[in-house]
């Protein structure tokens, strides 16, 4: 199947390769030459412009868009619907609020033009073990991307699924990286507790292999976090300071709309705030685990 991907960060460029390598045909556009440049050196389609792609693409159209979320994906979205026409698919691919998403699937709606929200998890490790992807849209939308889905997840019938209309696939990946912070929380608390028990001089390492297997916590992010301890152990370097992209603070806000307890999820958000005031060791490890299953950036102690 024939679609382009717009935007060649980490993740674009990674989905790009694995549909390449599974016969798909990748049209690519990024403000980065060079990003475009290395799609084409594994067999895709270069586009130097937008003009440039819509012309390179069969109809129907689709279009991947993986640009950060708020004035890049809005611009991006309201660039291609000048372009594309009716029948045409825009994917969000990005951590877009739900509600912008049902906003622009009625603006582009308009023209005909089919909008699919795909909350997409998976990282830096997407292009091996495959993406989950939460899609949200028309049914016949998503059954006429049915085939690049099938190829992105993990396997055809498993790790993606579609959840509802246009807005439901980017709420249902707020609440993901809402569930994401607590567990994270727990863990990061645990190894801290454990760290400052000096007597028993704990090998924190070997205690999250020995959880991994068997232990009712086991989990990827555990196996994450038993990586990074293994690469530094006492997390030399990294500051105290977790960022938060967004979506925590999505799922608080939607919970206090709902009239939801969220406790957990909330405590979770107001220490990722608090990390950027104090020194901690699960304030570190929590930066850890993002770099390992994200490759979000770690914060350096100056």
């Amino acid at each position: 199947m024939q679609l382009a991907i717009i935007g060649l960060g980490k993740m674009g460029a990674n989905m790009a390769t694995r549909l390449l390598n599974a016969g798909h045909e990748v049209v690519a556009y990024d403000l980065n030459a060079d990003a475009v440049s290395r799609v084409v050196k594994q067999g895709g389609v270069g586009a130097e412009s937008l003009d440039a792609l819509t012309e390179k693409l069969q109809e129907p159209r689709v279009a991947w868009v993986m640009v950060p979320a708020g004035k890049p994906t809005e611009t991006l979205i309201t660039e291609l619907s000048t372009r594309f026409r009716k029948g045409d698919i825009i994917i969000d691919g990005g951590n877009s609020n739900y509600k912008d998403s049902m906003r622009r699937a009625a603006f582009v709606g308009e023209a005909g033009i089919h909008f699919v929200d795909v909350g997409t998890s998976g990282g830096v490790w997407g292009l091996s073990e495959g993406y989950s992807m939460m899609v949200g849209g028309a049914e016949e939308a998503v059954d006429a991307v049915r085939p690049i889905l099938e190829t992105l997840a993990p396997g055809p019938e498993k790790g993606w699924g579609r959840v509802g209309p246009a807005g439901s696939g980017h709420f249902v990946k707020m609440v993901h990286n809402g569930i994401e912070y607590g567990m994270m929380q727990a863990y990061a608390e645990g190894f801290a507790v454990l760290e400052k028990k000096a007597e028993f001089e704990l090998d924190l390492h070997n205690v999250a292999e020995i959880w991994r297997y068997g232990s009712v916590i086991r989990s990827w992010l555990l196996d994450l976090t038993s990586e990074a301890l293994k690469e530094n152990a006492k997390l030399d370097g990294i500051a105290p300071y977790v960022p938060d992209s967004g979506e925590g603070r999505w799922t608080v806000a939607e919970a206090i709309d709902l009239d939801v307890a969220a406790p957990v999820i909330t405590l979770a958000l107001l220490n990722r705030l608090s990390s950027r005031e104090n020194d901690s060791f699960a304030d570190k490890l929590l930066s850890a685990m993002r770099n390992q299953f994200g490759g979000h950036a770690i914060k350096k102690e100056d």
